[in-house]
C-alpha cells in the first residue's frame, strides 16, 4: 500500500489527533516530507483531549520534519447552537450510522483558514486524511476542486487540496500504522475525564478498527473504568 508523494517540499496537514491524520503524518515523514500541521479550534466538546493527543503523538514521533503546530480558531457555537457537538448532550452512540456524526459545513470551515495560511506562507498543498468510505459530500473532489479554485481566485495564490488516503479503507490505513503509538491518538465525541467514553459512534468505530490489529486495541475506555470500579 502506498499513499503517494506530495509535490511540494513542505505540505500542510489538517491534524485532528485522530487515527487517520496521525497515520498520514507518520507516512509523510517516513517519505522525508516536511509537514506543517494545523489544528482548527472549533470549540467542540472533545477538542481539549484531541489537542493534547496531537502534541503527544508528535512528541512520540520525535521528527525534525514536523513543524510546530499552527492553531487556528474557527468557533462554531454561534452557528451550531445547542448541538451535540457543542453541548455534549445526546451524542450519537455506537448504534447510530456514520451519517449521524455529520457536522454542517465541517470541511469548508476546517479548510478555510488553513488554506489561507498556506497561501500566505508559500505552501502549495494542504492534505486531509479522507478515506475511501467517507460518506459526506464535502469530502469529495466535486467539493475540493471548486473550493480550492475559488480561494485561488480570491487570493491569487493556488493551494492544492490533496487526499493521499482516499484510495484506502479504515483497515488498510490502520495496517499501515500498526507499528505506531496509536494509543496516543484520540477519537471520541464525548470524553469522560480526558478518556475515550467507550460508548459514542467514534469510539465504536475506533474499537472495531483497532481490534483487528495483531496487538488489539490499546485504548482505555472510560466505560471499562466504570465497570471495574463497580466490581
Amino acid at each position: 500500500m502506498t499513499i503517494g508523494r506530495p509535490k511540494s517540499e513542505t505540505t500542510g496537514l489538517l491534524l485532528s489527533g485522530g487515527l487517520d491524520s496521525a497515520i498520514l503524518l507518520a507516512e509523510f515523514i517516513k517519505q522525508g516530507i516536511r509537514v506543517q500541521p494545523f489544528y482548527i479550534k472549533t470549540g467542540c466538546v472533545w477538542q481539549t483531549e484531541e489537542r493534547r493527543s496531537v502534541e503527544q503523538f508528535i512528541d512520540a514521533l520525535d521528527s525534525s520534519f514536523i513543524e510546530p503546530v499552527v492553531d487556528l480558531k474557527m468557533p462554531v457555537a454561534d452557528l451550531y447552537g445547542k448541538h451535540w457537538s457543542t453541548t455534549g448532550e445526546e451524542v450519537p452512540d455506537e448504534s447510530t450510522s456514520d451519517a449521524a456524526v455529520y457536522l454542517w459545513g465541517r470541511n469548508p470551515l476546517l479548510l478555510m483558514k488553513a488554506i489561507l495560511w498556506c497561501s500566505m506562507h508559500e505552501i502549495s498543498q494542504l492534505a486531509l486524511a479522507t478515506l475511501d468510505n467517507n460518506p459526506f459530500a464535502d469530502a469529495t473532489p466535486q467539493f475540493f476542486e471548486p473550493f480550492e479554485q475559488a480561494l485561488a481566485t480570491a487570493t491569487g495564490n493556488s493551494v492544492e487540496i490533496i487526499c493521499p488516503l482516499s484510495h484506502l479503507n479504515k483497515q488498510q490505513i490502520l495496517a499501515l500504522g500498526a507499528d505506531l503509538p496509536l494509543e496516543l491518538t484520540f477519537s471520541c465525541l464525548a470524553p469522560i475525564e480526558g478518556k475515550h467514553c467507550g460508548e459514542c459512534n467514534k469510539c465504536a468505530e475506533r474499537r472495531r478498527g483497532l481490534q483487528s490489529l495483531p496487538d488489539g486495541d490499546p485504548t482505555f475506555y472510560a466505560k471499562q473504568q466504570a465497570a471495574c470500579a463497580g466490581s
